[in-house]
């Protein structure tokens, strides 16, 4: 009950000083000044409606009904940039009302396209964006004057399709193999002037992040101006295992040995370690890895350093690395 009386005293003492600051303001007047500021306002808006300006559109330009056996030899244009002049009240209607409708050209009117070239003149173009615009409207400009696209018939070639992509793995997993592509060869379509350029075909560009399992993805072909696929995606599979360490040592062998010498190695075996699939662990051994120097040349020098290299592996062990890269050697003549 206590609080309660508090509270109630609280809100006592604020209405008294707030009481007085409203009896003083004029309010009258202030509802006055609001309207006519309003009434400005609706004026201002009324006379910018009936002032000219000019605004800039952007007109699509759609192709269809192309010949089957025929393409564009480069890209025309996807749109024209018209620039037009009215009262802002016409304007107004083209950006928030009445939309302009794209053009549509059709690639089976010969008066268009003929002689190898889809040909729009300046007067051809006016005349379309005419035909959209309220009468009152003028046209200022437009972008590109003139399309001129051409075209050429279709041929078919057979090419390779390669993942285009970055593949990263978590801590401990690595790609295991090679990169599968099904189908792994598309029929590309296209002018022979294209189909010469082209030698493969990529997937869209594919980020693979944090990857710790074989991924199963479908991809979209990359586009080519001018060229159609067929198939257009392929299935892409990516083995992802994980890894693990394994160490081997290897006797070195040594090639080319001068004729009536023999060659003592210091050390004779050095240490190969890799990374492995868990799964084929232990299908790995020794006898999978040669490690060798070549003594060319040695017959100068009694003693030495030669260079070692790992001269074979399994293609599906990664990041292997030796001990040492080089090795001590004494060259002695056989008795």
């Amino acid at each position: 009950m206590i609080r309660l009386e508090s509270v109630s005293q609280i809100f006592k003492s604020v209405h008294r000083k707030i009481k007085p600051f409203f009896s003083r303001f004029q309010w009258r007047e202030v509802l006055v000044f609001l309207f006519f500021l309003s009434l400005s306002f609706v004026f201002w808006v009324l006379q910018s409606m009936q002032t000219e300006y000019e605004i800039q559109l952007q007109i699509p330009v759609n192709y269809k009904d192309m010949p089957n056996d025929m393409a564009f030899v480069r890209t025309p244009p996807s749109g024209i940039t018209v620039r037009i002049r009215d009262k802002g009240s016409v304007l107004l209607n083209y950006t928030l009302g009445r939309k302009i409708a794209s053009i549509a050209v059709n690639m089976q009117d010969t008066t268009l396209y003929g002689g190898g070239a889809l040909v729009l003149s300046s007067k051809d173009i006016e005349s379309i964006i005419m035909r959209q615009l309220i009468p009152t409207t003028s046209l200022l400009s437009f972008d590109p004057q003139r399309i001129e696209a051409p075209c050429g018939k279709l041929e078919k070639k057979r090419l390779p399709v390669y993942f285009n992509g970055d593949v990263r793995t978590e801590p401990g997993f690595l790609v295991s193999g090679d990169i599968i592509i099904s189908p792994s060869m598309t029929d590309v379509y296209a002018t022979d002037v294209v189909l010469a350029s082209l030698s493969s075909v990529q997937t869209v560009y594919t980020e693979i992040q944090k990857g710790n399992k074989t991924i199963i993805r479908r991809l979209k072909l990359k586009e080519t101006d001018g060229a159609v696929f067929n198939p257009g995606t392929v299935s892409v599979t990516i083995p992802i295992e994980e890894y693990t360490q394994k160490t081997f040592e290897i006797p070195i062998v040594c090639r080319h040995i001068p004729a009536g010498y023999i060659i003592r190695m210091f050390p004779s075996v050095v240490k190969v370690t890799c990374n492995v699939p868990l799964s084929l662990f232990k299908d790995l051994s020794d006898k999978d890895f040669i490690v060798e120097t070549i003594a060319d040349d040695t017959a100068q020098n009694a003693s030495g350093m030669l260079p070692v290299r790992i001269a074979k592996k399994p293609d599906w062990v990664e990041r292997v690395a030796l001990s040492q890269d080089s090795i001590e050697f004494i060259l002695e003549q056989s008795k």
